[in-house]
């Protein structure tokens, strides 16, 4: 695969009643994408609190989650095909943790995916299923871009054959 470039613009504008140097300025901007996607964004609201932050946004920590977890599941869905598996739902519950790193600075420390799947016809083998886990990661873009910890919270025992919670 050849190099690609992905861009993004945010924007953010001063409330004209807003001093700024008291830094008590709202946070919420905009994130916009390529495609014409606008997203409502703002500092998160347990970093900075409301009415400075806008709830209602995706927050940098929301999206990163997000942004890993939607890698892994697009990487998932290729390799369950290819195995001859059929996905009918997947929905991952992923969370973050924030904290202080080795170097005692405050990052993503830990990203637990939890993705609840619904199989049409036979679901794969407890085995197989953390087979297709393992290869999504290791080919997960974003996963090969950071060093937080991803964990995929695999199931102990062999997944049901309607859906299986990993």
């Amino acid at each position: 695969m050849g190099n690609h470039e992905y861009s993004a613009t945010v924007a953010w504008v001063r409330k004209a009643d807003a001093k700024f140097t008291d830094n008590r300025y709202s946070r919420a901007h905009e994130w916009r994408f390529d495609g014409g996607t606008r997203v409502p964004a703002s500092s998160s609201p347990k970093v900075v609190p409301p009415p400075l932050s806008a709830e209602a946004a995706v927050d940098p920590e929301e999206a990163f989650v997000a942004s890993l977890s939607s890698c892994h599941m697009l990487f998932f869905l290729f390799h369950a095909a290819k195995k001859g598996f059929i996905v009918d739902r997947y929905e991952d519950h992923a969370l973050g943790t924030m904290g202080k790193n080795a170097e005692g600075r405050v990052a993503m420390l830990k990203i637990a995916l939890r993705p609840l799947i619904t199989w049409n016809g036979p679901a794969p083998s407890a085995g197989e299923l953390e087979a297709i886990h393992h290869q999504s990661h290791l080919d997960c873009y974003i996963a090969n871009s950071v060093k937080t910890d991803v964990v995929i919270e695999a199931p102990a025992v062999e997944a049901p054959a309607v859906e299986a919670r990993v």
